[in-house]
């Protein structure tokens, strides 16, 4: 569904991405694992049309997004979302406001209708009660925690029921169990939307728990790809550092 070709991308003397290659399969939740700085988050912004490589390709349902820009573009990313590291809500509206404010702006992408204020409030609704929010609709992000934030975040991009859904760090910042609680609505949305994910992570436990396949990205391209279980077990010093941190599978707690 996605293939990246040949993706260089350098910010004045600093190389960040050398020549990436990636195919990320329809409906699989890819987890992308790297030391911070590696260049992960340049990655998702490729993937989603925010930023443009230097060369190379992204190219996503067949459409080479990197030769896009303007209304083109828009239109061949509508379908995707993405979950921004602190959650990027707008500290001026409601939590109920911030979660529909992709509705209030877009009609939908497959019938082109608009929905009404009704349907927007029973989406938001059904979007904060999948992530456990319910009743917090009239709060500010000011008044939630940060892993609440997090998951207002994650019921903002699930509302309008995207077909590409991006991570950026979702468990960076939080304690063991709200990140595991993150990491379990990775897991439900996923299955419920049948959609593709990909997850940007230095945190072996996440990756571990919601990934179908596992990469390492280090000098600027992926070194190595597989199922959790096979890539748990390739012979490299990050990936065996990695392991050390864990004292148990995270996938044994599902």
């Amino acid at each position: 569904m996605i293939k990246i070709r040949d993706l260089y991308k350098s910010y004045r003397l600093v190389k960040v991405l050398q020549g990436l290659d990636l195919d990320i399969e329809e409906g699989e939740t890819l987890v992308i694992l790297g030391p911070s700085g590696g260049g992960k988050s340049v990655l998702l912004k490729h993937l989603i049309g925010i930023t443009k490589p230097d060369r190379g390709s992204v190219e996503i349902g067949g459409m080479k997004i990197t030769d896009m820009s303007g209304p083109k573009l828009l239109r061949a990313v509508k379908e995707m979302g993405m979950l921004f590291q602190g959650a990027a809500l707008f500290d001026s509206m409601n939590i109920a406001e911030n979660t529909g404010f992709y509705l209030t702006q877009h009609s939908d992408p497959e019938t082109g209708k608009w929905a009404s204020k009704e349907e927007i409030k029973d989406r938001v609704d059904e979007a904060l009660l999948m992530v456990g929010l319910e009743g917090t609709q009239d709060k500010m992000p000011s008044e939630l925690s940060g892993g609440m934030r997090k998951r207002a975040g994650l019921a903002r991009l699930i509302v309008y029921r995207p077909k590409i859904l991006l991570y950026d760090e979702p468990t960076t910042g939080l304690d063991p169990i709200t990140s595991m609680q993150i990491n379990e609505l990775i897991v439900k949305t996923q299955k419920e939307l049948k959609a593709t994910s990909v997850v940007v992570t230095h945190d072996i436990t996440s990756a571990l728990y919601v990934g179908d396949r596992l990469a390492l990205l280090r000098n600027g391209k992926i070194d190595h790809i597989g199922d959790p279980d096979t890539f748990i077990k390739i012979q490299d010093p990050i990936i065996e550092f990695l392991k050390k941190t864990i004292s148990q599978d995270p996938r044994s707690f599902r």
